[in-house]
């Protein structure tokens, strides 16, 4: 089994990933937030038309749909439909003790992968492209899960 101690480099090439994926996560709800407060509109719920610091004479029109609010929103979402998989998938990984050429080209390949997809998806570019990069980093977290199952299973 694969040591999870900062004297393995495949430890800490997932830790260096792992961590870069939190940041994106994080980052990305920070987005949300900032575009939320600079548009003052795309608020998600009623309750939050009531006044206060940052929404000082909040209006009905506020919780309409904001497409420069509802793109960091979907994109926040769409790391989290994502990003913990690799997370579960990456220390597996680590526990079975791939080569350390396999483990970076898998992991820094997904947060390539996800950079990537963040990127198209920022600046509007198609679906087939965003899709691409989404098949990329789907693709290695599913190969690191059958490697994982490969050396338990035999």
């Amino acid at each position: 089994m694969g040591a999870f101690t900062l004297e393995n480099p495949v430890a800490v090439t997932y830790i260096v990933a792992a961590a870069l994926m939190v940041l994106k996560v994080m980052g990305q709800g920070w987005m949300t937030v900032y575009r939320l407060t600079t548009a003052g509109a795309g608020l998600a719920s009623p309750e939050d038309l009531r006044p206060g610091p940052l929404n000082r004479a909040p209006h009905p029109s506020q919780l309409a749909a904001n497409d420069y609010v509802d793109r960091a929103r979907r994109m926040h979402r769409n790391d989290l439909e994502n990003i913990p998989a690799f997370w579960m998938a990456g220390a597996l990984f680590v526990a079975v003790a791939p080569p350390l050429w396999l483990a970076q080209v898998m992991l820094y390949g997904f947060v390539a992968a996800r950079l990537a997809h963040a990127l198209a998806y920022a600046t509007k570019q198609s679906h087939e492209l965003r899709a691409t990069f989404y098949t990329i980093g789907s693709l290695i977290v599913i190969a690191m899960a059958v490697y994982v199952l490969a050396i338990v299973i035999g």
